[in-house]
């Protein structure tokens, strides 16, 4: 059984997590018609009666984007705002994954997001490592990803996650960890729920945002700290054949943090892996307010 914190936002009020539920006729659970946003919080290493939030605006930024897909004008500091004080009335004292989610609320059967309720609700869980941080196996993906002409992929639209599901029980069903999916174009896109970095002759790699892949905050973050970091960074297509030579390769997201693979179909990778490590001990350190130069990534909130 997860743990849950003990409670949820839910219709404009804080409740108990298992009094906040829906009707088996909620339009968004039929549809897919919601969207979602996750993002971790730790206690302060340093003072157990703070919470450190990473990149909460920008989180807050993206669900508030999301919504818009929905016809669903949700402000971003609203957002900020229930989270901080959901985070104040849960008092967590481990490690947790928060939550919100906007979806049409209303009872109905007609497809549609004119003319129809929508709402929004967080809660969270604790959460430690999400894959093993040692390292993981990936297979290619028989199923393919979304292309935006057919789907607003810069959305955390839940209708969007089958396709993730399909491939993450496909990969774990036949022996693996993880599923690599590839865009319409045949090119390196994602996994089943986080970016792909490899790195090649010193180089980090990523699918561009052109490639059909998900604006990742964790990604975004990664770019960012290399370019500090005088590690050359290039945005373009990964062709399947690259990531069987790469030297490293490395899935990333908020619940993944940054996790290492270690084969990909029957080739295996370089055991040394000292760029995904640098990033991840970095990542770590700002995660931990440890990073004076990225304070402003870090929020902190008193409970």
């Amino acid at each position: 059984m997860d743990n849950f914190l003990p409670f949820a936002y839910f219709r404009n009020e804080f409740v108990p997590f298992e009094q906040a539920t829906i009707s088996i006729a909620t339009h968004g659970l039929h549809y897919g018609t919601g969207a979602f946003g996750g993002l971790r919080g730790i206690p302060n290493p340093d003072n157990s009666a703070q919470i450190l939030l990473f990149r909460l605006d920008r989180h807050c930024q993206r669900l508030s984007n999301s919504a818009k897909f929905l016809h669903y004008d949700l402000a971003a500091e609203k957002i900020r705002s229930v989270i901080i004080d959901f985070v104040k009335k849960n008092k967590p004292t481990k490690s947790f994954y928060i939550r919100p989610f906007v979806y049409t609320s209303d009872l109905g059967i007609a497809p549609r997001l004119h003319k129809i309720e929508k709402d929004f609700f967080v809660y969270g869980l604790e959460l430690g490592d999400y894959l093993s941080p040692d390292g993981i196996s990936c297979r290619i993906s028989s199923w393919g990803r979304q292309e935006d002409k057919s789907f607003p992929l810069r959305g955390k639209i839940s209708g969007a996650y089958i396709t993730s599901a399909l491939a993450k029980t496909e990969a774990v069903e036949s022996g693996f960890d993880e599923a690599i999916l590839m865009n319409s174009q045949g090119k390196v896109c994602e996994a089943s729920g986080m970016n792909i970095f490899i790195v090649r002759n010193g180089k980090l790699i990523t699918p561009g945002v052109d490639q059909d892949v998900l604006e990742g905050i964790t990604r975004d973050s990664i770019l960012t700290i290399a370019k500090n970091l005088g590690i050359e960074t290039l945005e373009r297509p990964i062709d399947k054949s690259e990531l069987l030579i790469a030297d490293e390769v490395f899935l990333c997201g908020t619940a993944a943090k940054i996790t290492p693979v270690k084969r990909i179909e029957n080739y295996h990778l370089p055991v040394e892996k000292p760029l995904t490590t640098q990033l991840k001990e970095k990542i770590t350190a700002i995660t931990e307010n440890r990073d004076s130069n990225y304070q402003d990534w870090v929020e902190i909130i008193d409970i």
